[in-house]
């Protein structure tokens, strides 16, 4: 089988994480785009370019480009970005397939959606969905039917109980929980070590155990 060949956009930190993963399922990174000229290069051994214009001078040198896989480095609660740099991938011909780590655990009864990442020591469980452009970070645990729009990141050691429904672009921050049955809103931000015990509405930071609104999103 031929060497699966990757290219990312974001090229810092979580481009590291993506190369090591890649590595480990047998593939490599060829390519790294990022809109700052002065970005970290997280990964001098592949090539770099600089934004849209940069990533359309190497699309047109490709007559391959249906071979290559394309995923998203940039974590946090920027899952527009991720959603938006996916549709240019899509849109350019370029795959978005699912990426998860060889020690994470996906239920055979999971979906995900494309451009999705489940990390090491993640697990999603049975019956649950994971939309388009997530993030399932390390350790983090997504139990029983929860429902996850797109662009959602849920940060390392964070803990959905089941039948939790997070909406789109939500930031779930590391060591967080969200109790069973509740909601996150569209673009709210879940703060460290919260512990969510009510719905969480739209557009807001919560904190604290039990989690309080602290202020508006920036979302």
């Amino acid at each position: 089988m031929a060497e699966a060949r990757y290219i990312l956009w974001g090229s810092a930190g979580h481009a590291k994480v993506l190369d090591a993963t890649i590595r480990e399922l047998g593939g490599r990174v060829v390519a790294v785009f990022d809109r700052d000229p002065d970005a970290e290069r997280a990964l001098p051994e592949a090539e770099f370019f600089v934004g849209d214009a940069g990533f359309e001078a190497w699309h047109e040198r490709r007559d391959d480009v249906s071979t290559y896989r394309g995923l998203v480095a940039i974590g946090g609660a920027r899952g527009r970005d991720r959603v938006e740099i996916g549709a240019k991938f899509f849109a350019a011909g370029i795959a978005m397939p699912s990426l998860v780590h060889p020690k994470a655990h996906v239920c055979s009864t999971a979906r995900l959606g494309a451009g999705t990442q489940v990390l090491a020591n993640a697990t999603v469980a049975s019956d649950s969905s994971v939309g388009a452009a997530c993030i399932i970070n390390h350790n983090a645990s997504i139990d029983h039917e929860c429902r996850l729009g797109e662009g959602v990141h849920v940060a390392p050691g964070a803990t959905l109980c089941g039948c939790i429904v997070v909406e789109c672009f939500a930031f779930i921050g590391a060591g967080a929980v969200v109790l069973p049955r509740l909601k996150i809103g569209n673009g709210s931000i879940v703060g460290a070590g919260a512990v969510v015990t009510r719905d969480v509405p739209p557009g807001v930071v919560v904190v604290g155990n039990p989690a309080t609104i602290l202020r508006q999103s920036e979302e």
